[in-house]
């Protein structure tokens, strides 16, 4: 697959109207250059009827054949896959930090990148569902394929803020009770946690049948730490605060930050999953290329 051309600056896409909107010109940028696949949902070409059930999305109902036979039927295509997607968004405190210059604040670069994920999921009529978390499980939408299931997750993320702070192995064992079926799990997080308790829950998820995909996302100004002299740093989460002298620390930093990142893919990969990283400057549609490769070799 090729690099998409048409590249959108996550602050164009701030000023957007509405998180559907922000989907789909996240989608269509995607797109750009990409081979179409059937196994994305691209190419929908007809396939076969089966006969309507209860919650079915009325969209797909071939009203001709209804007209002639009083029976109804929903149009299936070559582009559905029938998967479960569970989008997992982190709305704990260090996701609202201000943004370095160029980007935008982690809490609306996952905020977009969940609704694009849910946009893709809708249109290969995919069951999706929704949760929210930081310190537990806030939100929580159980996947559906039904034709207003998408609507109702842009408007739980349209609403989302950050606050408190990120419990894990306690999310995580909520999420194990709560999606009983095998789910393609796309967790959206800064994961500033220890790596090891996550690894644990990951492998357990991953035993139990589950697709894993973290994306993580990271402002700019906490790859480089810009401190200059003696600064005094607070956790926005638990509100401790260290005095340091910005000179000596940028180094040690930048090697314990390396480490942390190395431990992350190592408990995602331990566990059989796929794990990226996102800088919250570059393009939404680029970060969502790296969704479409996972679903073409997870399908």
């Amino acid at each position: 697959m090729s690099v998409p051309q048409r590249l959108v600056p996550p602050s164009t896409l701030a000023q957007l109207a509405n998180l559907e909107l922000v989907a789909r010109t996240v989608v269509e940028g995607a797109l750009t250059g990409l081979h179409r696949s059937p196994r994305f949902g691209f190419s929908q070409e007809f396939a076969e009827y089966r006969p309507y059930v209860p919650g079915d999305d009325l969209r797909f109902i071939d009203w001709n054949v209804f007209a002639r036979s009083d029976r109804m039927y929903v149009k299936r295509f070559f582009g559905d896959t029938n998967t479960r997607v569970v989008v997992l968004v982190d709305v704990s405190a260090s996701m609202g930090i201000d943004p370095a210059r160029g980007a935008i604040r982690k809490i609306d670069f996952a905020r977009y990148l969940a609704a694009a994920v849910v946009y893709l999921a809708a249109r290969q009529h995919d069951a999706v569902g929704l949760a929210a978390f930081a310190d537990d499980v806030r939100v929580y939408r159980p996947p559906s394929a039904r034709g207003r299931s998408a609507e109702g997750i842009y408007h739980l993320l349209e609403g989302l803020e950050p606050a408190g702070e990120t419990d894990w192995p306690r999310v995580l064992d909520h999420v194990s009770r709560q999606v009983t079926k095998r789910s393609l799990l796309v967790m959206i997080s800064d994961f500033f946690c220890e790596p090891e308790p996550l690894a644990s829950r990951l492998r357990g998820l991953g035993a139990r049948g589950h697709d894993l995909l973290l994306l993580h996302l990271l402002d700019p100004n906490e790859e480089r730490l810009p401190v200059a002299g003696s600064a005094t740093l607070r956790d926005v989460e638990t509100g401790a605060v260290m005095t340091v002298a910005g000179d000596e620390v940028a180094g040690g930093y930048r090697l314990r930050l390396a480490e942390h990142l190395r431990a992350l893919e190592h408990a995602t990969g331990s566990a059989g999953g796929h794990y990226r990283l996102m800088n919250t400057d570059r393009p939404l549609d680029r970060a969502l290329v790296e969704y479409l490769r996972f679903r073409e070799r997870h399908p």
